[in-house]
């Protein structure tokens, strides 16, 4: 039934989108902010169905956390899941993705038409100073940019790898820091197509303070998502569902028990 269950939410996860896609062209001929509203949607819909489907639970924290205005919101990358269900948390959203994602039919029209902050990473540093002036554009709109530092999906537990895309963010612009951690590996395995019931806990946590320099920010950033994800991988686990643990996981949970004893 997991695998009937998981492919039934796969085909309804994208039908989903491209239905909202496509009832919603007319708004790309509009101002941006009219489109706002059909992504915010996607990923509540999304949220729905994963619920609805396969039974996982998805608890949000530290809702009050967020302050208004300019963001940089930098989470914990674990699987798809939070590409689309931290976008409705924020007024003005809009993500860091790769720009190969614009030149996709249909997808790449919305990502253009959102303003999207695109990075193209075989071009290195120029790539790199390109973002740092999409976001400081978008930052000056009063947007909130989800970026996800270690730049690709980690399994839960896995050693943390922080690239440098958040803190030359952070670093060439005034605005808040807003670290996010979750678990959502647990219940979405990444280069699987099985999803799991159990409960996805996303964490706001307090925001980092502008001003700080590149190697006090990484190291603030990182301490403060990898222990909330660690509390949220022991959390989880505890309430997988009868989802098997990665390695990765099952070795970090047993570090943090030395720890404790």
């Amino acid at each position: 039934m997991l695998h009937l269950r998981s492919a039934i939410f796969t085909a309804l996860f994208f039908l989903d989108w491209i239905a909202i896609a496509i009832v919603s062209m007319p708004l790309l001929a509009l101002p941006r902010r009219f489109t706002i509203p059909s992504l915010k949607f996607w990923g509540t819909s999304s949220t729905w169905l994963l619920t609805t489907i396969i039974g996982t639970r998805v608890e949000i924290r530290g809702r009050e956390k967020i302050p208004p205005g300019p963001l940089l919101v930098a989470s914990k990358h674990q699987s798809a899941f939070e590409t689309f269900a931290l976008v409705p948390l924020f007024a003005d959203p809009t993500l860091v993705l790769k720009a190969e994602l614009n030149h996709m039919p249909l997808f790449g029209w919305w990502t253009r038409k959102m303003g999207m902050v695109s990075i193209d990473r075989s071009k290195g540093m120029h790539a790199l100073k390109q973002v740092g002036r999409d976001s400081r554009e978008a930052f000056a709109e009063g947007r909130q940019l989800i970026i996800f530092p270690e730049g690709t999906r980690q399994a839960p537990g896995a050693t943390p790898d922080y690239k440098v895309g958040a803190a030359y963010i952070y670093c060439n612009a005034d605005v808040p820091c807003l670290p996010v951690a979750l678990n959502s590996g647990l219940c979405w395995p990444r280069r699987s197509l099985l999803k799991y019931p159990g409960r996805i806990i996303v964490e706001v946590l307090d925001p980092i303070a502008p001003g700080l320099d590149r190697k006090a920010f990484n190291a603030a950033l990182e301490t403060a998502i990898e222990t909330a994800s660690d509390r949220l991988l022991a959390e989880g686990a505890a309430d997988a569902g009868g989802a098997p643990l990665p390695e990765t996981a099952r070795r970090r949970l047993s570090e943090l028990s030395g720890k404790v004893s």
